[in-house]
């Protein structure tokens, strides 16, 4: 069985671990970045490079969990430095888990939506509402989110809390709710394909 690595973002952890444990794809290791670098895009491939410098050697394959997730090509630069590593397909983790054509869909339709998935609607206060100051200045909503008219939330799995919980982000942020529950969509298929791939 050949050593493989999924060296991914901490947001896809529990989507990851899920896949791999209903796949049974126990012969994939799982490592990851911190998930608050989902606002810091800069610090990612620094990071993988490093990663990957040490651990690169010691499998025969390795899955970059990131789609571009605005480095700016920056990580397509890195994965073609490596024979053997590849990463997640699209911009982000909006577009892999919507799958592109369902997300170039939700995009055209309303060009001011924001996004939420399971792990961002479950730290919304951490990584949106606090990040961005809101908690001490509430007044600068309308400054960051103004020229915004969705709150567009593509939940990976049926949970009710967490549906409540993305419909009262998008009454905070003031924006118009819209649920898409699109489930696993490319990252599931990503990772079987890398499991299986000779």
């Amino acid at each position: 069985m050949p050593r493989l690595l999924v060296l991914a973002c901490g947001a896809l952890a529990s989507e990851i671990r899920h896949i791999v444990r209903i796949n049974g794809l126990s012969h994939i290791t799982l490592m990851c970045l911190p998930a608050r670098f989902h606002n810091t895009p800069e610090r990612i491939v620094p990071e993988l490079e490093t990663r990957l410098e040490r651990l690169a050697p010691m499998y025969e394959r390795i899955l970059i969990g990131y789609a571009d997730c605005g480095t700016g090509g920056r990580l397509d630069s890195l994965v073609d430095r490596w024979e053997n590593v590849e990463r997640l397909p699209g911009a982000h983790c909006y577009e892999f888990f919507a799958t592109s054509p369902r997300f170039m869909e939700l995009h055209e339709a309303e060009l001011g939506t924001f996004y939420l998935t399971d792990f961002l609607t479950r730290h919304f206060d951490r990584l949106v509402w606090d990040t961005l100051g809101l908690s001490r200045h509430p007044q600068l909503r309308d400054m960051y989110f103004g020229n915004y008219r969705k709150l567009v939330y593509l939940s990976q799995f049926d949970d009710p809390e967490l549906y409540e919980m993305a419909e009262e982000a998008a009454d905070r942020l003031g924006l118009e709710f819209h649920h898409h529950p699109v489930g696993l969509g490319d990252l599931g298929t990503s990772l079987e394909r890398f499991a299986a791939a000779g």
